[in-house]
């Protein structure tokens, strides 16, 4: 039962962990889980406020006798990314995770589990609520609707924060620290078009689906290699045409810019005598992807079944352009960082591709942790969509978060883990963006770095977080306190 997450060490912690995971947060969805917090708050007695974006904070005063000591603030996000496989019957706007423990983890049954960044929070809360801790001042910011485009920290005013120091919980590697992470920016675009009604007599119906897949976080997975669920359909899609005479009547594939997409489905109408072979055709793909990915993806499902004719059709003009487009996209990996051996600089995810009445939209989320970076591959998808046709709008840019090697809480930090566990932690930067670097912004001289405990696959309904290393955060939280 999930509710056993309750009783795992630090149990506190947990507990405000499984209280969240009872709260549906998808971005966008805020008002119940802010009002979970500002309650929290008001019930310890400790000054609670909420700004006019919806963000919250909690002040605690500093441990007598340590009031001198620098205001420091523990910063994380409310709102989780909700992610389901295709067969779940789960409402991410009513219902609970249904969280468990597994072989010294913590995951939910095939949906997101929202630790990213559930357990950021609920260590802040443990924190604010335990009065045997030793600290300065504290405050602990709990910001609205991270996931899809930062609406929180854009909206932090300078003024509501006091503190010289900021920890952010939304890291997910235990024993590292991080510095610094990249930007980002969204590609809208758009294919219009007038519908086709002619379905040229004896075509049948297909629909393609591509399930399966991993997905994961476009920043912090990106590196792996995993499939990308509308790359391999398009793929398909441009032998199908040319083959088979297919013609394409919708897509609809993947469904958050910062996840890969794990799903893809198409209905295409093609002459009834290549049917049989068009079902050899798919098989051969799916025998094709699984020993592509053989050691990254084990479960590609590559199916095609018969439906019944669509009304209408994509005109071929734009559906070639579409494919042509979608094949000549930038996906995955763009260049990786000299500092930092193994860190990806810039990456593109072709996060979304979805027809509807007379319009294709086609959404893609670019990272850099360098702006010329960023603002280079951005011009080079709008090229390639712009050659097809297609309206392209960049929206939702943000900047990264630049490294400071001599950050003072760095070196506080980096004693403060060896001192602990007779190890030194990692010092490196983050692909996935972090709010860190929009909230420097409003406060350009306040010193930051990021820790979490051990997550893997967000944004994926494998997401699940390591037990033992939620208690090794929560030690070195503490710890980190004491010195500041």
């Amino acid at each position: 039962m999930s509710a056993e997450i309750k009783d795992l060490s630090p149990k506190h912690v947990w507990g405000y962990f499984y209280d969240l995971t009872q709260i549906p947060r998808p971005t966008g969805q805020m008002q119940a889980v802010t009002a979970y917090v500002i309650a929290f708050g008001e019930k310890l007695g400790l000054e609670t406020k909420q700004d006019e974006t919806g963000n919250v904070l909690i002040r605690k005063p500093a441990t007598p006798g340590m009031e001198g000591r620098k205001t420091i603030v523990l910063q994380s996000h409310l709102d989780m990314v909700p992610q389901k496989n295709s067969h779940v019957k789960h409402d991410f706007t009513t219902d609970p995770i249904d969280a468990y423990i597994e072989e010294g983890w913590v995951t939910a049954r095939d949906t997101t589990l929202g630790a990213d960044n559930g357990i950021g929070a609920a260590l802040s809360m443990a924190v604010l609520a335990d009065n045997t801790l030793r600290h300065g001042p504290i405050e602990a910011l709990f910001t609205i609707d991270e996931e899809v485009g930062m609406d929180g920290a854009f909206g932090l005013k300078p003024g509501f924060l006091q503190a010289d120091i900021l920890i952010n919980c939304d890291s997910e590697e235990e024993g590292e620290l991080f510095v610094g992470c990249a930007g980002g920016a969204d590609l809208n675009i758009s294919f219009q078009y007038k519908d086709d009604v002619h379905i040229p007599e004896g075509d049948v119906a297909v629909k393609i689906s591509l399930t399966g897949l991993k997905g994961g976080h476009s920043g912090v997975d990106i590196h792996l290699g995993r499939a990308n669920a509308n790359k391999l359909l398009f793929r398909f899609l441009k032998d199908a045409v040319c083959e088979y005479g297919a013609r394409l009547a919708s897509i609809e594939g993947g469904s958050l810019r910062n996840a890969i997409p794990r799903e893809a489905f198409a209905v295409i109408t093609i002459p009834g005598d290549n049917a049989e072979a068009l079902w050899e055709f798919v098989s051969d793909y799916q025998d094709l992807y699984q020993t592509e990915y053989k050691g990254i993806e084990n479960n590609i499902q590559f199916t095609a079944e018969k439906v019944d004719l669509p009304i209408t059709l994509i005109p071929e003009e734009i559906q070639d352009s579409l494919i042509n487009a979608i094949e000549g996209c930038q996906n995955g990996i763009i260049s990786m960082l000299s500092d930092f051996p193994g860190t990806v600089e810039s990456s593109s995810n072709l996060a979304v591709v979805l027809s509807q009445a007379g319009l294709i939209e086609v959404k893609i989320l670019v990272r850099s942790s360098s702006e010329s970076r960023k603002a280079a591959v951005c011009s080079s998808l709008e090229s390639v969509f712009a050659l097809a046709g297609a309206k392209v709008e960049e929206g939702g840019s943000y900047n990264g978060w630049q490294p400071n090697i001599h950050s003072p809480i760095l070196k506080l930090m980096q004693d403060t883990y060896s001192d602990l566990f007779n190890k030194k932690p990692a010092v490196k930067v983050m692909h996935a963006g972090l709010e860190c670097g929009i909230i420097q912004g409003a406060y350009p001289h306040m010193d930051m770095i990021s820790i979490g405990p051990d997550l893997e696959f967000p944004h994926s309904p494998d997401e699940r977080i390591k037990i033992s290393s939620v208690e090794k955060t929560w030690e070195f939280i503490k710890a980190t306190l004491e010195r500041i």
